[in-house]
């Protein structure tokens, strides 16, 4: 209240995910991990541009058409629609703004707040990470210009990764070379794996560091990690987001020589094949089809080719399991999250099938329920957890700047 002598720390965080050509934001009050707002500013620079913003109170969602030109008028649209819900960027109640970074390398292991040094470095990691630091970089400069004020957090992809041990987190190439060009396993969807791996032991009772958990972050990206006491020990994905599982568009693994095959035998140029292994691989590639739900129905169809990619797919991940059991040595649940994680219900029994001697299968009746929240999957009394968790990286986001923020008051 006005003249109010203790006022109320600021609790708001705005967390921003900045894309190349959209802006997907949330604005949080931590003092009860509510949302108040969430949007989308998507086709940034287009003719088409579309902001979509739903302010919690209401739920009613606003869309507004027309050409965005670029980030800054991007911020500033969504500083508006905010400001409509009196819920302002100029508000004494926002205490910072949280950005995901995707790559931050080896030298950023947690939170960090943003200065000029900071953002040297990020720019200094574009060559691993060209696709979205550079976004990233361009979200973060222009929410700095609109609130240099404000503390601005940036929390890294990368971060919840960097505990592996070198004999995880090395490729076996020659060491002066690596070390030169920073040619390393990092890995990523690390906001989500580190999200969901403290929800999945708060599931099951126990504290994160009492627990072994292998984590399947399966959406339109996929990624496993194997976590060790809350740790990260392992993940699929390495130098950039392309290894590892199959996913939507992208191959996962690969035999390196395949690449020189293309480019020797298919004449295809190094952007060629880039393409083609983000964009045209995977489940598209296989089938055409990126959408589970749209690969199922083809299934029950009799297609062939829908078929062939899901047991690929299911192949891939049922390797990636055992692979974690066994450098885990001891798992206490399996978690399924993201878009397919936590909806397919096929995925996941398809996914332990045959795993029974490991301690694992899913009760079919739990498994085909629906449900928003975490919950167990797996019969009574089974020896390792099967668990369907939702992740939430907005809000992991936002707690981890919020944490960072108040130690530094």
């Amino acid at each position: 209240m006005p003249g109010d002598p203790h006022p109320a720390p600021a609790a708001r965080v705005l967390v921003l995910n900045s894309g190349s050509s959209s802006v997907k934001y949330q604005l949080l009050d931590m003092r009860e991990s509510r949302r108040l707002a969430v949007g989308l500013v998507e086709r940034i620079g287009e003719q088409t541009s579309r902001l979509r913003h739903t302010p919690s109170a209401t739920g009613v969602t606003r869309e507004h058409d027309g050409p965005i030109a670029d980030h800054d008028a991007a911020l500033k649209a969504v500083s508006d629609e905010l400001a409509r819900d009196g819920l302002g960027l100029d508000s004494p109640e926002l205490a910072a703004i949280g950005h995901r970074v995707v790559h931050g390398g080896m030298h950023f292991t947690e939170p960090t707040v943003i200065d000029d040094t900071v953002l040297d470095e990020i720019e200094r990691l574009i060559p691993v990470a060209p696709l979205h630091n550079p976004a990233n970089l361009t979200g973060i400069r222009t929410a700095r210009a609109l609130r240099p004020d404000l503390p601005q957090v940036a929390v890294f992809d990368t971060a919840f990764h960097t505990t592996m041990p070198e004999s995880a987190a090395r490729y076996a190439i020659d060491v002066a070379t690596a070390d030169a060009h920073r040619i390393r396993r990092y890995g990523f969807h690390g906001t989500s794996h580190a999200y969901v791996s403290r929800a999945t032991a708060k599931l099951l009772g126990r504290a994160p560091e009492d627990v072994n958990l292998i984590v399947l972050h399966l959406g339109n990206g996929a990624s496993a990690s194997a976590v060790r006491a809350g740790k990260c020990v392992d993940t699929s994905m390495g130098l950039t987001p392309l290894e590892g599982l199959v996913m939507g568009t992208r191959s996962g693994d690969l035999d390196p020589a395949v690449i020189f095959h293309l480019a020797r035998v298919g004449g295809m140029s190094t952007d060629e094949i880039d393409t083609l292994l983000n964009k045209r691989s995977g489940l598209i590639g296989l089938c055409g089809d990126n959408d589970m739900r749209e690969i199922r129905r083809r299934i029950g169809e009799g297609d062939e080719r829908a078929q062939l990619a899901f047991d690929i797919y299911i192949h891939r991940l049922k390797k990636y399991i055992g692979a974690y059991y066994a450098v885990l040595g001891r798992v206490d649940a399996v978690a399924f999250t993201a878009g397919v994680g936590e909806n397919a219900a096929s995925v996941r029994e398809a996914a332990v099938a045959g795993l029974e001697e490991l301690g694992l299968a899913v009760d079919a009746t739990l498994n085909a329920a629906p449900g928003d929240g975490p919950r167990l999957i797996s019969p009574a009394h089974a020896r390792v957890a099967v668990a369907v968790v939702p992740t939430d990286e907005e809000l992991e986001i936002a707690t981890q700047t919020y944490a960072l923020v108040g130690k530094n008051r």
